[in-house]
């Protein structure tokens, strides 16, 4: 971990690790007052690449190393040790040594100023804050966040059943890893004699139906073990599952099978038998940013510096894992099976599909100097003309971690300039020169760019007409007919929703589609070929939809590279 101090930059970065941050209390009041299940509608997930060397991808050695790497970061992160994000218009500033060092030793009133003068901008970090020993918590009508300061204690599942035992002593001191090794080894042992079970169900509930049942938990005498849940410093989950491709694997960390989930943590790290490692998240305390970071971070110490080997043997005397047995009775098990029945209906309709295009990424649309993501999001919406015909709304994530608090904006790839393009591709076919063509491609590339900059920029229009109407609500006021205009529903009602990743440590990653005749698209632009993962409940329309997107990205090739159209 890279050792360069938060307190160079405190103003900006705004580290307090209690406590929520009372100006974003809408945007948590939006997502905690949601009452529809996390799981499918929330929660996404990354999947990490799998260890460069193989004999490190067995169950218990990489669970054990990806823990030891995650209780570094956490350390990194309480004592002020994690270097900060900070936004270079110049990257190769973020790997000169001798500007980190002038920035830490620069006094604090000042240090910003550094920054800026090296066109250097510190960006937001105080999502970092409930990362870890956080939990959402169940309540009638809205939800609450929880984090714990002290608990030193790791949550693992195994088919289904709860263990914890503690992972830091209190100096923050790791459990060495041969005992950590020794009490996964443990779990795994005991938790597959015994029959699964099925308590996590409840989690992927309607939030007001397991608000009721967990205050049922609760008057059962289950709460210290709910607390110990919702403290731990997150949950490790040990699946009994070999995914054969990428749609099994998305499957498995986006939802599994349900049981061996606790889906209220902040985050949870999967390992499946076969040593495929992802994380699974809940939405409302942060977003992808600090996911992703703390990500890279733990998948490169683990990888680098793994804390056991393939033929590390584990301890051999330690404690036994505290085993957190329930009280149930009739009306819970009934309410169980009831979040079953609803969780595998669900489960059974949502449809995963990868795809691959291999004909150009990102280096081909770069010399064309032109942006691979402004290139792949018209893509999505020619096809979306092709299938349709007509234009769909459409969302694209984006950070605003430039601004104290910053979560994201929404960046509408849908527009005017996208309209002329798919028209000139698919109306208008073979009416415009190769010249013509290219030129309404570069006008969507350089219109895309600024919507993306002005999104980052706190300039976008959809967070701002959030803000005015909880404005309008909490002040009792009656709403403007704006907000009931058709139109603005319509656009609300996202059929193309996307997020891409780029980094070495993710595989890919993928979400539910926010609506049920929707897409999730989780996509990446590689430097040769382009890469998506995307979700929805109507397989025949996701299939048309690939079969667009390719012909859509083909059009776009031979333009770029001036060959004629072909006809249809």
């Amino acid at each position: 971990m890279d050792r360069v101090r938060l307190r160079s930059i405190p103003k900006l970065l705004n580290l307090s690790f209690s406590g929520t941050p009372s100006n974003v209390g809408p945007w948590y009041d939006m997502y905690l007052s949601a009452r529809d299940p996390i799981v499918f509608n929330y929660n996404p997930f990354i999947a990490l690449n799998p260890d460069p060397k193989p004999e490190y991808n067995c169950q218990v050695i990489r669970a054990t190393n990806l823990v030891v790497s995650s209780l570094k970061f956490l350390n990194s992160l309480k004592n002020d040790f994690l270097r900060p994000d900070i936004y270079y218009v110049n990257p190769k500033w973020g790997q000169n040594k001798i500007f980190r060092h002038f920035l830490r030793i620069l006094p604090p009133s000042v240090s910003w100023y550094g920054a800026y003068m090296m066109n250097s901008y510190p960006l937001d970090m105080s999502q970092y804050r409930s990362l870890f020993n956080s939990t959402r918590i169940p309540n009638l009508n809205k939800d609450t966040l929880f984090t714990s300061e002290f608990a030193r204690h790791l949550l693992v599942m195994r088919n289904g059943h709860f263990y914890v035992f503690e992972v830091l002593d209190p100096f923050g001191n790791i459990l060495h890893p041969s005992e950590i090794l020794a009490h996964l080894t443990q779990i795994i042992h005991d938790a597959d004699r015994l029959p699964a079970l099925e308590l996590s169900y409840l989690t992927t509930e309607d939030r007001n139906t397991w608000a009721t049942v967990r205050q049922l938990l609760v008057q059962k005498g289950n709460e210290e073990n709910l607390k110990k849940i919702d403290s731990a410093v997150f949950c490790l989950c040990l699946d009994d599952a070999s995914p054969q491709d990428e749609i099994e694997l998305s499957h498995c960390m986006l939802h599994g099978y349900g049981f061996n989930r606790w889906f209220d943590k902040s985050f949870s790290l999967i390992i499946t038998s076969d040593g495929a490692a992802g994380v699974n998240f809940e939405h409302s305390w942060g977003d992808g940013v600090a996911v992703l970071r703390f990500i890279n971070e733990v998948y490169r110490d683990s990888t680098e510096h793994p804390a056991v080997v393939p033929n590390s043997s584990p301890a051999l005397f330690v404690t036994s894992c505290d085993k957190l047995e329930f009280k149930l009775g009739h009306t819970i098990t009934s309410a169980i099976s009831a979040a079953r029945v609803k969780f595998e209906e669900k489960r059974e309709k949502i449809v995963f599909k990868a795809f691959r295009y291999n004909n150009f990424g990102k280096k081909f649309v770069v010399s064309q100097k032109m942006s691979p993501d402004a290139v792949f999001q018209l893509a999505c919406q020619m096809s979306a003309y092709r299938q349709y015909g007509k234009f769909v709304p459409s969302y694209e994530a984006c950070s605003t971690a430039a601004f104290k608090h910053g979560r994201t904006e929404t960046i509408r790839p849908t527009s005017l300039h996208t309209k002329k393009c798919a028209n000139a591709f698919i109306d208008e076919r073979g009416k415009h020169s190769i010249e013509e063509m290219r030129n309404i491609i570069d006008e969507c590339s350089k219109y895309h760019r600024r919507l993306q900059l002005e999104a980052t920029l706190g300039q976008g229009f959809d967070r701002h007409l959030f803000a005015l109407k909880y404005l309008i609500q909490v002040k009792g006021g009656s709403l403007p007919d704006f907000y009931n205009d058709p139109a603005y529903k319509n656009i609300n009602h996202i059929i193309i929703s996307t997020s891409t990743l780029s980094t070495p440590a993710v595989n890919y990653g993928g979400f539910g589609p926010v609506v049920p005749d929707g897409f999730g698209v989780g996509y990446n632009v590689f430097d040769t070929w382009i890469g998506t993962n995307i979700s929805s409940y109507l397989e025949e329309d996701l299939d048309e939809f690939l079969r667009c997107l390719e012909c859509s990205l083909n059009d776009i090739f031979d333009v770029l590279e001036g060959r004629a159209l072909t006809s249809y």
